[in-house]
């Protein structure tokens, strides 16, 4: 079943109220909300590359909010243990038995702040949960609930004392992007408020939880035409085939490029993906997964600029022009 246009016209209603709710939170920001927004309808993770201060847990707890749901914040540090995260068994000597105490993951916005200063065995604490939405305590699958989205972040700044993030770990984040700090105008916009207490009352839910599963289950029957397939995979198979690339992007990385256009034509009121979609997401979407070879990286390449020339190389569907 395909979604249908009066479907397309209610999901980007509301997509666009749930992001005018956040940006009262998040000033200025209306396109990292609107990516943030695109990875929890499209059931992925979110991962911010940014400096302290820019609005990193602002964000989590606006959606949490917006959606009527809840938030928690898991902060990283290399002490940390995997149980700390996932939650542990506790014997109870009344009852003569282990009770399974949840840990903070359990909710549908969390914020994995400083992911990368954990030791790699407690990221990979993360992993099952990112994908299977689920925790394995003593053998037993604990469900964290739907909706459930991770909000990771990391400073590309200090380097010292963190544990870079493995290329399988990365894989399971739907879009990477950063906030950055506001413009003038905006600043000023902020300074003005700077009489209210930080994270103080919470934003007006915009939707519940379990309608942001429903619109999520609407976004998933958006039409992709085969050509859009075909655009697709020609693009993730040049991010193999560049020279400056050791590791190009999987068919789990094809698969969420498709995943992340579905929401993006939906939020744009549309049934059926246009190649301008994938365009717009290939980078938040395709850059992360990549891993430069090192004399390519020496020069001053980037990931997103490998992208970014990609795109220009390879032609959209209907575009016989294109080089």
């Amino acid at each position: 079943m395909t979604m249908t246009t009066d479907q397309a016209a209610r999901f980007a209603d509301v997509f666009d109220r749930l992001t005018v709710n956040v940006e009262r939170t998040l000033h200025g920001k209306s396109h990292v909300i609107r990516l943030a927004l695109v990875a929890l309808f499209s059931e992925g993770h979110l991962l911010l590359e940014d400096a302290p201060g820019t609005g990193k847990t602002s964000l989590a707890r606006a959606i949490a909010d917006s959606v009527r749901g809840t938030s928690s914040r898991i902060q990283f540090t290399p002490d940390l243990l995997p149980g700390d995260i996932t939650g542990v068994s506790v014997y109870d000597q009344r009852d003569g038995r282990f009770e399974f105490h949840r840990g903070p993951v359990f909710a549908n916005v969390v914020l994995a702040d400083e992911i990368n200063r954990a030791s790699p065995k407690t990221q990979s604490a993360l992993l099952e949960v990112m994908e299977e939405g689920r925790v394995t305590v003593d053998g037993v699958p604990h469900p964290v609930g739907e909706p459930f989205m991770v909000i990771a972040t990391q400073n590309p700044i200090e380097q010292a004392g963190t544990y870079r993030l493995p290329e399988a770990q990365l894989d399971r984040f739907l879009i990477k992007t950063s906030i950055g700090y506001p413009d003038h105008a905006t600043t000023l916009r902020i300074l003005e408020g700077a009489t209210e207490r930080a994270h103080g009352e919470g934003l007006p839910p915009i939707i519940t939880a379990e309608g942001v599963s429903l619109l999520a289950a609407e976004a998933r029957t958006v039409h992709v035409d085969p050509t859009i397939n075909d655009y697709v995979s020609r693009v993730v198979q040049a991010t193999r085939d560049a020279d400056e690339t050791r590791l190009g992007g999987s068919v789990r990385a094809a698969l969420a490029l498709i995943r992340a256009a579905k929401t993006y034509a939906a939020s744009d009121g549309r049934h059926y993906v246009v190649p301008d979609d994938v365009k717009s997401l290939a980078g938040p979407v395709l850059a992360h997964r990549l891993v430069l070879d090192p004399e390519a990286e020496f020069d001053g390449v980037t990931a997103q600029g490998v992208v970014s020339q990609i795109l220009l190389d390879v032609a959209p569907p209907g575009d016989a022009t294109a080089a």
